[in-house]
């Protein structure tokens, strides 16, 4: 085993480890929680590793980083998540490759993505991001839909042609009333998530969570945690 690999085995080691503790004592079965790897800034090669540890989901947040990785690990048996801010002009090639999108966040990225779906012959599975931080805007700091625009915004999801509603995502956000309250936004996510499957009982995946409040979200119920660092170090800044 070379020594990167073996430095991924045991990051995914303890990441499972906290999974599997945060798990047992909010009364929950392993297997509820998905972790997703988020592999921004690393090379093809650590997705590749990755892979043959046992490692089946992975996310990216910008598609200059996820597209030619994508191509060089297509062979792989992978689900692919894009969970950064997508830009329509970022579409066409994102759906190349994403089974899932965790950040729908409004009506004219749902035409887009359904565009580009169907051109393709693909079904996405599309996540509302919900901003709990939204103001008078509907929006967050870091993107997403305010609550009250999370039933419209699935509706248009589930009219599309080539997208199906998946669930809710959010980040945990850095100002308003949930700012340093992390498992109480997760919680919130949680309830949103209720309503969002009384008209959409299939839309059961809820997103949260990352490196540093992984626990929090599964205390709260999530079906996936996004983590990077707490797996693959941490990253070089970005330029």
């Amino acid at each position: 085993m070379t020594d990167r690999k073996g430095e991924l085995a045991t990051n995914l080691a303890k990441v499972e480890e906290r999974i599997a503790a945060a798990c047992a004592a909010a009364g929950r079965a392993r297997e509820e929680v998905t972790l997703v790897v988020v592999t921004k800034t690393y090379p093809a090669g650590d997705v590749r590793m990755l892979a043959e540890l046992g490692v089946r989901h992975v996310a990216e947040n910008r598609d200059q980083d996820a597209a030619p990785k994508a191509a060089a690990c297509a062979d792989l048996p992978l689900t692919w998540h894009f969970v950064g801010q997508l830009q329509t002009n970022k579409v066409r090639s994102v759906v190349g490759y994403a089974d899932f999108v965790h950040s729908v966040d409004r009506s004219r990225l749902v035409t887009s993505l359904s565009k580009e779906a169907v051109r393709a012959g693909r079904e996405i599975g599309c996540l509302i991001q919900v901003a709990l931080d939204a103001g008078a805007s509907g929006r967050g700091e870091r993107g997403g839909v305010a609550p009250a625009g999370i039933a419209e915004l699935a509706g248009l999801v589930a009219g599309a042609e080539g997208l199906r509603p998946a669930g809710l995502m959010t980040v945990a956000p850095l100002t308003g009333e949930y700012a340093g309250r992390e498992q109480a936004a997760f919680e919130r996510l949680m309830d949103l998530s209720t309503d969002l499957r009384r008209d959409h009982p299939a839309a059961n995946m809820v997103s949260a969570g990352m490196s540093a409040d992984l626990e929090q979200a599964v205390a709260a119920g999530a079906t996936h945690v996004r983590v990077g660092s707490a797996v693959l170090g941490v990253r070089p800044g970005l330029g």
